[in-house]
């Protein structure tokens, strides 16, 4: 196991986090700390973990300095909502507070209505996975220089990092998207995805192009053969794109489509619906989850004993001496009375980890002329749309030497989806999607069907430290590219594979995108109001955004441990999977016979939660705060405060709530109960947040980087802070910009090799 003989102490309530599960899944062990022993506990871990912040902690009697002083080797990582420093570290904050500032809240919902939350602790998870890979690069980068460091996330900021669209739109066209309830809105186009059957739900989008054509023609087929209504009938999909269609057809299009969904039922999308292949994927209960055959197939459950502690998932047997570690939560975690799933099922891993039974030589970091805690490592990445790209990025912006294999025959979504006005359909290079994507990296554009591929791919492999791709399962190996082959050429190579499902199950070759895994985790059905249908995030995706660094996380940790074993592995990551992790305390409370359903806004384990109309600073429209009261003292002082009257229910709380704040300017109230020690956020959209927000402009939430087409704009940092180790992003390349650079430097070709190989059409 990757940690294995590491130790995390956790501060705390930070022992529950999803962070100190991660961690855990990969063989740490875990032991809880309070303030009174922290610095004893700390003097031979190797992580400190804590959920208040550098500043919480100095004033509850622990320092920086003293904790340097106590461990030079410890890695401390720090997740608030706001982060230890800027000007609102100090801020009261909680995971509706961060969704509100970080701009998440603002596009989930229905526009008629308040924005309402997405299920359980979305942005508190992905900050935990970005908190991950901060953790485990300053653990590498310890490997190589002996000292520990502070790794400080703030989950607002890491919220904010979801905007893309939304901060391109606002860029480039000062446009603002809106929330859409079950649909997606990217600005140009709102597209439903979310569908009532008979009896349940169902997740369903019109893909363009080649990857959506068969689906798209199979729905068709499947609404003429029952006899519904079909104006779909006769479309030339290969010509469809869902971002120019008509309005009004669009429209036409989607009343058929919902009539003939509500005449099917769950079992029927299930299960003759995948046989069609028509891209509908059932809303899953949480109950569905913990039945699913495929996570059964891939033996993603562990048993849990009667107290509800989870007992660790052994390793199956082996053979040939190849070890596949099915990483679990150890006994080491404290049991929760109320929260483990008792006797049954219990999420036993983050990734599945198989690791190599060849050693090569020792692993040692190469020269490099880059900064970060990453600097050497060199990492060959056949990446493509969101989620193998943002895992290179992350990389790249923290030191690595990333090479990224395209080509123009089958170019990446993101270079030529037009979002912008400054963009144009016949240029591969003036996306900037594909900037914000794609920072860090140099670009070879190479065909990989064509017979000499190997001429450039071969040196490459070993070159290579890390290996990452996201293609379909199957793909890599027919493209002789499989971690068989690519360990026989390079025994101590790490390789990371993301897909929906996984590389393994009955599931394994089936399509999926973002929403395919929040709807089988149970994601969407438990996002939104108890009274309406789910909702989702219009324009911030969340799979596509948490794999990346539960996969740039896990490349880290085997990168330390290649360290010091000389051993390499292949890293299997399935959004699906990750998803369950981030909704475990929903199944868990199912799996204990509760009911569990949308809750709005509300928090069972908090004493009150909303959201609220207020007024803007310039207009009224459209304007919220959220508010999170952890007790009834807090209550009590916000009542004193606005001199409200006794009120015993939430409903009661919220109707003097709603009345108070209808009058009151948002940024202003907010202000007023934050001064109060009262957990308050404005429900900020971009333009709050790029232009106003203090604190993510303290935090260098968008560094400036140069384009050749576009001009200099704010490109997404990769949102994590270290305390020793210096990062230097650079521009995103245009397609195939390297390619003599790699073919002569770095894989020995001579120039009239290259001009050859380029005359035979190899490099396009």
């Amino acid at each position: 196991m990757l940690l294995q003989g590491h130790i995390v102490v956790a501060l705390n309530d930070a022992t529950e986090s999803a962070l100190a599960r991660f961690l855990v899944s990969l063989g740490a062990t875990l032991a809880r700390t309070s303030n009174d022993t922290l610095l004893k506990d700390c003097a031979h871990a190797d992580f400190l973990l804590d959920q208040v912040g550098t500043q919480t902690l100095a004033k509850q009697g622990t320092t920086r300095a003293q904790l340097e002083s106590s461990n030079p080797r410890l890695i401390h990582v720090s997740v608030t909502t706001f982060g230890s420093t800027g000007p609102r570290a100090h801020w009261r904050g909680s995971e509706l507070i961060a969704s509100a500032m970080g701009g998440v809240l603002r596009l989930t919902g229905d526009p008629d209505r308040a924005p309402v939350k997405e299920a359980l602790d979305a942005c508190g998870f992905h900050a935990d996975m970005v908190a991950a890979s901060g953790a485990l690069t300053a653990l590498y980068e310890r490997e190589r220089s002996g000292l520990g460091q502070h790794v400080d996330i703030s989950s607002q900021e890491v919220a904010f990092s979801r905007n893309v669209n939304s901060i391109l739109v606002w860029q480039f066209d000062r446009r603002k998207l809106q929330r859409a309830g079950g649909a997606l809105n990217y600005g140009r186009v709102t597209v439903r995805c979310i569908w009532p059957l008979a009896d349940g739900y169902c997740f369903h989008s019109l893909m363009t192009g080649r990857f959506g054509a068969p689906a798209n023609q199979a729905l068709s087929d499947w609404m003429d053969e029952v006899g519904a209504d079909n104006p779909l009938r006769g479309v030339d999909w290969l010509r469809y794109n869902r971002s120019t269609l008509d309005a009004t057809t669009r429209g036409i299009w989607e009343r058929a489509i919902e009539s003939f969904f509500r005449t099917r039922t769950r079992d029927e999308v299930k299960h003759d619906g995948r046989r069609r292949g028509i891209n509908a994927t059932v809303l899953a209960t949480p109950e569905d989850v913990l039945n699913d055959p495929h996570l059964l197939a891939r033996n993603f459950w562990s048993e849990s004993s009667a107290s509800g502690c989870p007992l660790p998932n052994p390793p199956p047997a082996t053979e040939g001496g190849d070890e596949e570690v099915r990483a679990s939560n150890e006994t080491s975690l404290p049991c929760d009375s109320g929260g483990g799933l008792g006797r049954g099922h219990h999420p036993s891993r983050f990734v599945a980890i198989t690791a190599a039974n060849t050693t090569g030589k020792k692993a040692s970091s190469a020269q490099s002329s880059r900064k970060g805690p990453l600097a050497g490592v060199r990492v060959l990445d056949f990446s493509w749309a969101l989620v193998g790209s943002i895992t290179t990025k992350v990389l790249g912006d923290l030191g690595a030497d990333v090479i990224k294999v395209e080509s123009r025959t089958r170019p990446c979504l993101s270079r030529i989806d037009v979002q912008v006005s400054q963009s144009r359909a016949d240029s591969f290079d003036d996306k900037p999607w594909f900037a914000h994507l794609n920072s860090s990296k140099l670009s070879l554009a190479l065909d990989m069907k064509h017979a000499a591929n190997r001429e450039v791919l071969d040196p490459l492999i070993q070159w290579a430290d890390v290996v990452v791709e996201n293609f379909s399962p199957g793909t890599m190996h027919k493209l002789g590219l499989d971690y068989e082959k690519l360990k026989a050429r390079n025994p101590n190579i790490v390789m990371v594979s993301g897909s929906v499902f996984g590389q393994t199950g009955p599931l394994a070759q089936e399509w999926g995108v973002d929403g395919t895994g929040a709807a089988l985790s149970s994601r969407t059905l438990l996002s939104g109001w108890p009274d309406r249908g789910p909702a989702i995030s219009s324009a911030v995706p969340y799979g596509d955004v948490i794999v990346p660094y539960v996969m740039a996380a896990s490349v880290a940790a085997a990168l330390a441990q290649r360290y010091r074993s000389g051993r390499g592995c292949h890293i299997d990551a399935s959004m699906y999977e990750i998803c369950v992790q981030q909704m475990s305390p929903a199944i868990a409370a199912s799996a204990r016979g509760e009911a569990v359903q949308r809750q709005g806004n509300r928090d069972r384990q908090l004493f009150h939660q909303g959201v609220y109309s207020t007024q803007g600073v310039t207009q009224g429209d459209d304007r919220w705060i959220a508010l999170t009261l952890f007790t009834k003292g807090e209550w009590q002082t916000l009542a004193d405060h606005a001199r409200l009257d006794t009120a015993n229910t939430p409903d009661e709380r919220d109707a003097l709530l709603t009345s108070w704040l209808r009058t009151k300017v948002d940024t202003e109230v907010v202000a007023q109960l934050q001064s109060l020690g009262i957990a308050a956020g404005v429900v900020q959209d971009i333009e709050d947040m790029m232009e106003n927000d203090a604190q993510l402009q303290a935090r260098g939430a968008l560094m400036s980087l140069p384009h050749p087409l576009l001009g200099a704009f704010g490109h997404v940092r990769t949102p994590i802070a270290f305390s020793r180790s210096e990062v230097a992003p650079f521009q995103a390349p245009g397609i195939g910009e390297h390619n003599r650079h790699i073919a002569t430097t770095l894989c020995g070709l001579t120039d009239e090799r290259v001009a050859e190989l380029a005359s035979l059409e190899l490099f396009k």
